[in-house]
């Protein structure tokens, strides 16, 4: 794979605040990594720095071989940008300021206007092309920027919050058009909302506290979870006390949660130890006991649990 973007101990400070510190990745063309971490944790910062809108006060960042330093122009040349909060001219209409990002890419004639109108049909804007930004819902807001970020087709996509303000619809819309660019791009998104990163990501970096704390696939990450081979089973309450005691006495079972009941139906989370597979023992002894369970669910393993650790980890040093 080709390697299209490259970090290199990125760190930025404002006076006696490290906001990033010295953060290393790379990204290869056909990726799409989730860049996650909790609010203020230095996700947008080290963007800005990636995109060349920061200087950085230490290390390196390139974009296909160019620092964004030292060879701006070219670096910004083979990125599609969508900043945090996608500012805008509010006061022209959709048409004019994309005809505008067209020019400043310096997309004329009728190459111009092709890549205009892809831009405005991949991110669904036909309907309010003619009407001033000012007055578009914060969802069109932010297929206006998403549109001038992708105008020139660049090598590289680095998306901070794509589908922020979006309603489910649409956001499925822009996953996947994501999905659709990453074959042949290097695509970043920056993130919290962990339902991106299961539904997009190849990859996700971790960052808390301006470090790096993770650098995995998800599934590798959801392998953390204590809540991975976990077995959840629903079946009728009345028959909870029945089980429960069984389930416990399993050899790989660490502990039995009760979820909850709910008309009548209870809800049992069996915890493996770690490295155990207790699926297959508690299915035979499903089937041995004659309990009728209604549903049987091994879990994979819940990111929002290992992203709870690795950034609280982080931020008790």
């Amino acid at each position: 794979m080709t390697e299209m973007v490259r970090l290199d101990r990125l760190a930025k400070r404002f006076g006696p605040v490290h906001a990033v510190e010295e953060v290393s990745f790379t990204v290869e063309r056909g990726e799409v990594l989730g860049f996650l971490g909790p609010n203020g944790a230095g996700k947008s910062t080290t963007m800005r720095m990636l995109t060349g809108f920061l200087a950085p006060t230490s290390g390196t960042a390139s974009v296909l071989g160019h620092d964004v330093v030292e060879d701006p122009i070219e670096a910004k040349r083979r990125i599609g940008y969508l900043p945090e909060g996608a500012p805008l001219y509010g006061d022209m209409t959709v048409l004019a300021f994309l005809r505008f990002i067209a020019e400043m890419r310096g997309l004329e004639g009728a190459q111009g206007r092709q890549r205009l109108d892809a831009a405005i049909a991949r991110t669904q804007l036909e309907e309010v092309v003619h009407r001033p930004i000012e007055t578009l819902s914060k969802g069109f807001k932010r297929r206006v920027g998403i549109a001038q970020a992708i105008m020139h087709d660049p090598p590289v996509l680095v998306l901070d919050e794509p589908t922020d303000g979006l309603d489910p619809n649409q956001k499925h819309g822009v996953r996947q058009l994501i999905g659709e660019m990453a074959e042949d791009k290097a695509i970043i998104i920056s993130t919290h909302i962990l339902e991106e990163v299961e539904a997009i990501c190849t990859r996700a970096v971790v960052i808390a506290r301006g470090r790096v704390v993770a650098d995995e696939r998800p599934d590798a990450l959801k392998r953390r979870s204590r809540y991975h081979n976990a077995v959840r089973l629903t079946l009728n309450a009345n028959l909870q006390p029945v089980l429960q005691p069984r389930l416990m006495a399993l050899p790989g079972v660490r502990g039995v949660e009760t979820v909850g009941a709910v008309n009548g139906v209870a809800t049992l989370l069996a915890l493996p130890e770690p490295g155990r597979d207790i699926g297959h023992p508690i299915a035979d002894l499903i089937r041995e006991s004659g309990v009728a369970v209604d549903e049987l669910v091994v879990e994979q393993g819940r990111l929002d649990d290992v992203f709870r650790d690795l950034t609280m980890a982080s931020s008790a040093h």
